[in-house]
């Protein structure tokens, strides 16, 4: 008979090993394997290698509640969040769970054998696997693809153009021109580093503003409280007052985002030369937090932009021409180089097709319940993070979560649950911003609704508060033993 994992958990990155943490912690009865479809640990960590690479939140709500942060940098850099990665499977002995090489390609929930069966392509062919939970903690872009619009003569340019999600490790732009088309976190993260690694000049540009904000990036709370307090301490106190300002900013900005739009363009305003065009290229059209702030450490874009290493461009391209592009006002911008910054293209599951007893499970058709489970699939849990904090303060609990469903189900001699779908009209996204990438993926996202358990408040309080708090039985999740109807020795999708 085959193997049965209690739990299988897809991706191996900051969502997949901190749910493996809390497994070994809190539910260390568990079996669980982790599968991983590259040869990597980290996911976006260890995927993404374009310059200057860094966390867009600060570290001591990115970093785990169980694993101190001990660096005073706010916003780290990639190569420093992949070895803290590193030491949290090394120190816990979670690579004996991993499973490289392992992509899921296709999982099929099968109410007679009670189950989940999966279908996974390793370097030895396929096989399947086979598990009673299972946990997709894939994030929710594409990492063979991103978002690439195409720009009318871009046959006729000479030079090179590069995507940073897959930026070459060869590329010289040392004492080169360099345009980025884009203007969210990747754009405003790649303008300073590119100057600081030697680009003779580095133009943003941009169809439409983006809000920015400066943030010092050595945390003087932090480095005062490890003076006076243990690590875990100070690390501590440190989160909770960086919790407790990321929600104070998110709703200052709701109530009242005329004042904090005026207040961050003011801001903007003094780190710029005198005069410069603040309300042309740092304006946006929308609210604060109606898309994602981008946060810059130590006002870096504004100080490259004032020593004139750098410069904005607000404006629709044309097109591009033999040595660069021109916007639609008439005005060509020279380039060795065009880093197209143009965001991150959606997919859900890792690509992987779902199904229930073999018919397909249509994603964009289900809702979320409580940020975390889909609607009418049992015993399935997924990790989306926020999108105005932190994206690890609600993976961790959805980890835990997990945990408090796996026990409670045990205690009652559960095998199966399945959180009920409610006749409720939504067309609201899961991931409610009105950023690119995520209008784009309308079609592709599940729904939530006007009030809980399906609607997702995007508040680590009301999600703490709800999870670790609240019960597990309520009107909409359904439980089921499982007896099997019969052994099930080779069971095929």
């Amino acid at each position: 008979m085959h193997k049965v994992h209690d739990v299988i958990i897809i991706g191996a990155g900051i969502s997949g090993i901190g749910t493996a943490y809390w497994l070994k912690k809190k539910c260390p009865s568990k079996t669980f394997v982790m599968l991983e479809s590259r040869i990597a640990i980290g996911g976006t960590w260890s995927l993404f290698k374009y310059p200057g690479i860094r966390s867009d939140s600060d570290m001591f709500t990115f970093g785990y509640r169980f694993k101190p942060w001990e660096d005073p940098q706010s916003l780290s850099s990639g190569d420093k969040i992949l070895n803290y990665l590193k030491e949290t499977i090394r120190e816990n002995d979670i690579d004996e769970h991993i499973l490289f090489n392992h992509k899921m390609l296709s999982a099929n929930w099968s109410d007679a054998s009670g189950h989940w069966i999966l279908e996974v392509e390793t370097a030895n062919g396929n096989q399947q696997l086979y598990c009673k939970f299972l946990s997709i903690c894939t994030g929710y872009y594409d990492y063979k693809e991103a978002y690439r619009p195409r720009f009318e003569g871009e046959e006729h340019f000479k030079g090179k153009v590069v995507i940073p999600q897959f930026w070459p490790e060869d590329l010289d732009y040392r004492n080169k021109k360099v345009v980025i088309i884009g203007s969210g976190a990747t754009a405003v993260t790649l303008v300073p580093a590119l100057v600081e690694g030697g680009a003779k000049h580095v133009t943003m540009v941009q169809r439409s503003p983006t809000y920015v904000m400066n943030l010092p990036n050595r945390n003087q709370l932090f480095i005062r409280l490890k003076s006076l307090l243990p690590l875990r301490w100070a690390y501590r106190v440190t989160r909770v007052t960086n919790i407790l300002l990321q929600m104070l900013s998110f709703n200052l900005s709701k109530l009242f985002p005329k004042w904090m739009k005026k207040t961050l363009m003011k801001e903007a305003a003094k780190q710029l030369p005198k005069g410069y065009p603040v309300d042309k290229h740092f304006n946006p059209t929308y609210n604060p937090w109606d898309q994602r702030l981008c946060v810059v450490p130590d006002g870096d874009l504004f100080s490259v932009i004032k020593d004139g290493k750098a410069s904005v461009a607000t404006d629709k391209i044309s097109h591009f021409t033999e040595k660069g592009v021109t916007l639609n006002s008439g005005e060509s911008i020279d380039a060795d180089i065009i880093v197209l910054a143009t965001g991150l293209k959606i997919k859900l599951l890792g690509g992987a097709s779902f199904s229930i007893n073999n018919q397909p499970v249509k994603v964009h058709e289900t809702m979320i319940y409580k940020g975390m489970m889909v609607s009418d699939v049992p015993n399935l849990i997924y990790s989306f993070g926020y999108t105005n904090a932190s994206w690890t303060l609600k993976v961790d609990l959805t980890a835990n979560y997990l945990c408090k469903l796996l026990n409670y189900m045990d205690s009652k001699g559960y095998g199966v649950v399945v959180p009920e779908k409610e006749d409720m009209e939504s067309d609201e996204s899961v991931l409610n911003l009105n950023s690119g990438y995520i209008q784009r993926a309308k079609d592709v996202l599940p729904k939530q609704g006007r009030k809980r358990p399906w609607r997702v408040y995007q508040s680590y309080l009301v999600d703490m508060l709800a999870t670790r708090f609240g019960s597990v039985a309520d009107n909409v999740l359904k439980f089921r033993k499982h007896e099997p109807v019969k052994e099930v020795m080779d069971e095929k999708l």
